[in-house]
């Protein structure tokens, strides 16, 4: 807190308040009530006395709760700090007052509230978005192509898993809005899984290059040849006899463990719902 109170007095009978002083600074609530009393005190013993209170700042004094002389005023006006004469009206056309306008930004809280309301965000998952710095990287990777809530997935998750592991801030990783949009269009063309996708957003921070060529380099795509798929899950019932009966005696829960089968034997590029349609299909 800082306070500069101003006391003056008005002896009894008079109309006008006499001068005052101004106690520069003062520090809480407490120190202002000493202050004031004490040049009410003062003041006061000054006019008692015949004397003549002097336009002035002062100085209050932690210690004995007194005020000392700082600054003579000679006038209202001396309370300017510099010696600039008063500005002149500004009377802008309506026209300019418009076309400034339309120059500011929006503002952050206008803006952030704008986006909570457009994305449907809760109060708490908006919170964490500007806490982690991510809200711009979010609003570059949507407009770069990719859904809100598949952009908020990546940078309010895996993203900001990759910096702490790496030891930068979000916005420094080594990847963009547009590659990671890119990866996001990869994933619902079927191309990528999301474990796939993570394997491929690892390779551009690694500096392996374009989110394609990380999956062209990796052979990361998601495996289409059904002969390929029914290969692997006619391998996998081979070597699971007692889930095939399972599976076969209406436990169709137990393919799982198949598509898990399936899934590992293809490094994780096999489509998990159609190796679960395949395994159901052979089991009939």
């Amino acid at each position: 807190m800082r306070c500069d109170s101003n006391v003056s007095l008005k002896p009894k009978g008079a109309t006008e308040f006499g001068t005052r002083t101004e106690t520069k600074n003062v520090n809480s609530l407490r120190s202002v009530e000493v202050a004031v009393r004490y040049e009410m005190r003062r003041q006061a013993a000054v006019l008692d006395a015949g004397g003549t209170v002097v336009l002035e700042t002062r100085h209050f004094q932690e210690g004995d709760g007194t005020t000392t002389a700082g600054r003579p005023k000679e006038t209202a006006d001396d309370y300017r700090y510099f010696p600039d004469p008063d500005l002149g009206p500004v009377a802008p056309a309506a026209e300019l007052v418009e076309e400034l306008r339309g120059t500011i930004p929006e503002l952050p809280w206008l803006r952030r509230a704008r986006i909570q309301a457009d994305w449907s965000l809760s109060d708490e998952v908006m919170r964490d978005l500007v806490n982690l710095g991510a809200i711009d990287a979010i609003i570059a990777t949507v407009d770069a192509g990719a859904t809100p809530d598949a952009a908020r997935s990546w940078w309010g998750s895996f993203l900001p898993q990759q910096a702490n592991t790496r030891g930068v801030e979000l916005a420094a990783l080594a990847i963009s809005p547009a590659q990671v949009a890119r990866v996001i269009a990869l994933v619902d063309e079927g191309k990528l899984t999301s474990k796939l996708a993570q394997q491929v957003i690892v390779g551009v921070l690694d500096g392996e290059g374009e989110p394609d060529e990380v999956v062209a380099a990796r052979g990361l795509e998601v495996v289409r040849d059904d002969g390929a798929l029914q290969r692997a899950v006619d391998e996998a019932l081979a070597a699971n006899p007692d889930i095939v009966d399972k599976i076969k005696a209406g436990k169709v829960q137990a393919a799982g463990k198949i598509v898990g089968d399936v899934m590992k034997a293809t490094r994780g590029q096999a489509d998990a719902a159609r190796v679960r349609e395949l395994v159901l299909a052979a089991c009939e």
